[in-house]
C-alpha cells in the first residue's frame, strides 16, 4: 500500500472519531452561520441598499479611552453601539451615562467578560441578566443586544439567548481589524476602510488593554468613510432597516429612551 492510500485511510478513519467526540453545539456553531443566521438568532451584518455601518465597541467603560472615543464620534456626528461589561458599568457610571446622553446605545458584554463556551446555562443567565439589569438603570433599549466576550457560544447558550430574548450581535468576519492586538493605526485603519459595505458591524475595543491606536484609527477612518456617502447608526437602527428582523420590534416599544 502506498503512503498516499496509508494517508487517505488514516484520515477516513478518524474522521468518525472527531464526529463522535466533538460536542455537537461547537460543529453547530463553527459551520451553520447561514442556520443561526436564517432563524435571525445570531446577527453578522445586516444587508441594506443604503449606505450604513454600525461600529461597535467592546469592553468598556475604560477612563481613558472611552471618553476620548465619545469625543471623535461627536467631533463627526457618528452613533456607536457600546457593549458594556457588567462590573465596568458599576465602576464608571459617569461614562455610562454620558454614551446614553449623546445618543449612543447600550449593548451587553457579560458581567465579567466570562467565556461562555463551556459555562452551565445557569451561570449565563446570571451574567447576562445581571448586567441587563444595570443597563436598564441607562437605558431602556428597544432589544437586548448581547455579545459574548470573544464570540464564544454554543447551541445551548443560542437557544437559551432567544428564551430569554437576547438578540446576539456578533460582527462582520470581514470587520474585525484585531485592534485589541495593537497591530498599529495604519492597519487598523485600513483593515476597515477596506473591508466595509452596506451594514457592516465593525468591531473595536475602547477596554481590555492599551487602546490609543484604535482612538486614532477611529479618527482616521470616521471621516474618509463620510466622505465616501456612509453614514453610521447605532445596531438598533441597522436592523430596522432590514424586513428580516421587523418582528423584533412587534412588542410596542418607542424609542430608545432614558428612565424617568
Amino acid at each position: 500500500m502506498g503512503l498516499n492510500q496509508r494517508h487517505i485511510l488514516c484520515f477516513l478513519y478518524f474522521i468518525p472519531l472527531l464526529i463522535f467526540y466533538c460536542p455537537s453545539h461547537v460543529y453547530g456553531f463553527t459551520f451553520n452561520r447561514n442556520y443561526y443566521e436564517l432563524k435571525g438568532d445570531i446577527v453578522w451584518e445586516v444587508p441594506t441598499n443604503e449606505k450604513v455601518a454600525a461600529i461597535t465597541f467592546d469592553d468598556g467603560p475604560h477612563p481613558v479611552y472611552t471618553p476620548e472615543i465619545l469625543d471623535i464620534l461627536k467631533k463627526y456626528h457618528a452613533k456607536a453601539t457600546f457593549f458594556l461589561i457588567g462590573n465596568r458599568i458599576e465602576k464608571y457610571p459617569y461614562l455610562v451615562k454620558r454614551e446614553v446622553k449623546e445618543g449612543h446605545e447600550l449593548g451587553n458584554h457579560t458581567y465579567t467578560h466570562v467565556s461562555l463556551r463551556q459555562i452551565s446555562y445557569l451561570k449565563f443567565l446570571d451574567e447576562a441578566n445581571r448586567t441587563e439589569h444595570l443597563i436598564e438603570a441607562y437605558q431602556r433599549p428597544q432589544l437586548k443586544l448581547f455579545r459574548p466576550p470573544g464570540g464564544g457560544l454554543n447551541s445551548d447558550i443560542i437557544d437559551i439567548a432567544k428564551i430569554e430574548n437576547f438578540e446576539i450581535i456578533l460582527w462582520s468576519w470581514d470587520q474585525d481589524p484585531r485592534d485589541w492586538a495593537t497591530p498599529g493605526v495604519d492597519r487598523i485603519a485600513n483593515h476597515i476602510l477596506t473591508h466595509i459595505r452596506n451594514g457592516s458591524i465593525i468591531l473595536l475595543h475602547d477596554s481590555g488593554g492599551n487602546r490609543s491606536q484604535t482612538v486614532k484609527a477611529l479618527d482616521k477612518i470616521l471621516p474618509k468613510l463620510q466622505h465616501e456617502g456612509y453614514h453610521f447608526i447605532t445596531v438598533t437602527e441597522l436592523l430596522r432597516m432590514n424586513p428580516r428582523y421587523a418582528e423584533l420590534f412587534n412588542f410596542g416599544l418607542k424609542n430608545i429612551v432614558s428612565p424617568q
